[in-house]
């Protein structure tokens, strides 16, 4: 965890000198940068508020850059605002003042505790000492959630003018097993791919990305328990020439998820994901004409 005060940069954009490729690849969830506020408010220590982040994704896609693709990192964690969400589903119950009329507050992540603002932490524990104002809320959309939503527009709105078409790989992790940071569960596949049930991206992209993991060793399965969120829903448009796919690794290959600790396979499954991105980056090209 490193600690930030409320002016933290929202993202980074690390960038090939020349985007070779129509991909670019985002990690909304790894940022590790907790704003004063957030550990002023919260009643869980360091360790436990970092369960919902997905720990070294970023690190995981770091050689996206020498493939020629952009990498699009939020800097601030999950737990203090979700991209991966509409920008106002929140929970009433977490507020002392009543919300706007215009918020979802029905959705079924925020029945989970998992809105725009989340409620627990990935194991299911309250984050929160306190109620919160909607003005704490609407700080946190304005100066985090919608610049780095901005930034993610551009960068697929400027790939699209290159390409005629564009990719994107929206890279995440997830427990191995829900609600146990412990030894994955064998019964859980090592990658999920998710293409919200064969909406967001041409079924070739999809397919090949699982026949290259499979490939690579890897046990992966389709949209389950992962079809995606929020960015595959507005990115994924694939008759428009707009691909994504989502995909959710599994901690208990790269970390300690007790300890949040780098294990000795971390370099090899980054070796896989720059592989990853190499395969679908000759692939996507030859989809311009068949959007």
């Amino acid at each position: 965890m490193r600690k930030c005060d409320r002016d933290l940069t929202a993202f980074e954009i690390l960038s090939p000198d020349v985007q070779a490729v129509p991909v670019v690849v985002a990690s909304p969830h790894s940022g590790n940068c907790y704003p004063d506020d957030l550990i002023a408010a919260a009643r869980l220590d360091a360790l436990s508020l970092r369960r919902s982040e997905d720990c070294f994704v970023d690190e995981l896609f770091g050689d996206a850059v020498a493939c020629g693709v952009p990498l699009l990192r939020a800097l601030f964690p999950r737990a203090y605002v979700d991209v991966n969400r509409e920008p106002w589903e929140l929970d009433p119950s977490m507020f002392e003042d009543e919300l706007p009329a215009w918020v979802n507050r029905g959705s079924p992540r925020v029945a989970a505790g998992l809105g725009t603002i989340a409620r627990i932490v990935s194991e299911g524990v309250a984050i929160y000492r306190r109620k919160l104002r909607f003005a704490e809320a609407e700080a946190r959309v304005e100066q985090l959630y919608k610049p780095y939503h901005a930034a993610l527009d551009h960068l697929l709105a400027a790939t699209r003018a290159r390409f005629g078409t564009c990719l994107l790989i929206d890279a995440h992790s997830m427990p191995s097993a829900p609600g146990v940071a412990g030894s994955r569960a064998p019964e859980l596949a090592d990658i999920v791919l998710g293409d919200l049930n064969g909406t967001s991206c041409a079924p070739v992209i999809i397919e090949a990305a699982e026949a290259l993991l499979t490939g690579l060793g890897y046990r992966v399965t389709r949209n389950k328990p992962y079809a995606g969120g929020h960015t595959t829903l507005i990115h994924g448009a694939p008759r428009e020439g707009r691909h994504c796919l989502q995909v959710e690794i599994n901690r208990s290959l790269y970390m300690n998820e007790r300890s949040l600790q780098r294990k000795a396979g971390f370099a090899t499954i980054r070796e896989h994901m720059r592989t990853l991105i190499d395969g679908l980056g000759v692939l996507v090209p030859d989809l311009v004409a068949a959007k």
